[in-house]
């Protein structure tokens, strides 16, 4: 068991987030304070790993030396490092290392790590791949952006939490891989219902059509993580739509950007925009099957939880 002198906080305790801080506590790491904008989950973590329930992201800063934060939203990102707010993470900037794990604009990573080090702090934003239980395994897929250094001194704590630590670059280009890793997901996924659906309407039996698609081109890890919940209907939230969506439109702003056009990327968020405007934003992405099978006609009631409701997976999604 390690002693590490460190004091690590954690702004966004949702369900990867809790099981990263639970991961480190359990190999020595002194968890000194938890944060969430929903209070009962940072209240409830806090005194599982008799931490602090911290009031603010100012006040996590203030008392940890280094602060992950797992929040997946653009806009409650530059929230919490808002830097004319006294209880955001700002106010505690310097000498903390900070570590973003979700999936979020590239730009928004730049800006970060710009305030950051203007107010004497260090940055590095480490996008995660794998599942809840990969986070209390430490068995993540960490895929980080900064400047070198800064990933030297945060490798010890990173591998802690996931197997496969790999620099992508500077601020914002780690980001870019991830977006691209869940565009590619978000339309694999689409496919797959639409090949379901269609065999459903076919008369084809699924668990058979599922063992042909395992053992053909038609092969994929959505297929392992989502194929039998698509058949079954069982979409309690492991990777939602409403991100699906999100990371699907961070990637169609980059191809703008670029000057490319993505047909298949747009169709795939279209699929998730429908899902949205019909109130299943919460579901499970595997919700697009709802759409394409011939019986259900978009009337999917599953609906995500805000704890521990993990779905029946090989562990192998990618979460943003």
């Amino acid at each position: 068991m390690l002693n590490p002198p460190e004091r690590i906080g954690f702004v966004g305790v949702g369900r990867m987030g809790a099981n990263m801080a639970r991961r480190l506590k359990a190999q020595g790491y002194r968890i000194a304070a938890v944060q969430d904008r929903l209070a009962e989950l940072s209240e409830t973590l806090a005194q599982e790993l008799e931490s602090e329930q911290a009031r603010s992201p100012a006040r996590v800063a203030e008392i940890s030396n280094i602060v992950i934060t797992v929040i997946s939203d653009d806009a409650a990102m530059r929230e919490i490092y808002a830097e004319q707010d006294s209880a955001s993470l700002m106010a505690h900037a310097k000498d903390r290392l900070f570590i973003n794990c979700a999936t979020l604009s590239p730009n928004v990573h730049r800006d970060i790590e710009r305030l950051v080090t203007e107010r004497g702090g260090r940055c590095l934003e480490a996008c995660m791949a794998g599942s809840i239980t990969h986070a209390r395994e430490g068995t993540l897929y960490l895929m980080c952006g900064g400047k070198p250094e800064v990933f030297a001194n945060a490798k010890a704590v990173l591998e802690v939490l996931g197997t496969k630590v790999q620099y992508i670059g500077q601020a914002g280009e780690a980001a870019q891989v991830k977006v691209l890793v869940n565009m590619v997901m978000n339309s694999n996924t689409v496919a797959l219902a639409e090949g379901l659906g269609l065999g459903a309407a076919l008369g084809i039996d699924l668990t058979l059509l599922r063992d042909v698609f395992s053992q053909t081109g038609a092969a994929s890890r959505v297929l392992d993580t989502d194929g039998e919940d698509m058949q079954q209907r069982a979409h309690e939230c492991y990777f939602s739509v409403a991100h699906a969506a999100k990371d699907s439109t961070i990637a169609l702003d980059l191809a703008e950007q670029a000057g490319l056009s993505l047909p298949v990327a747009r169709a795939t968020l279209s699929q998730y925009q429908r899902l949205m405007e019909s109130g299943k934003g919460g579901l499970d992405k595997s919700a697009a099957a709802e759409l394409t099978f011939p019986d259900r006609l978009g009337s999917a009631k599953s609906t995500c939880d805000s704890g521990e409701n993990v779905k029946r997976r090989n562990d192998s999604t990618v979460l943003g």
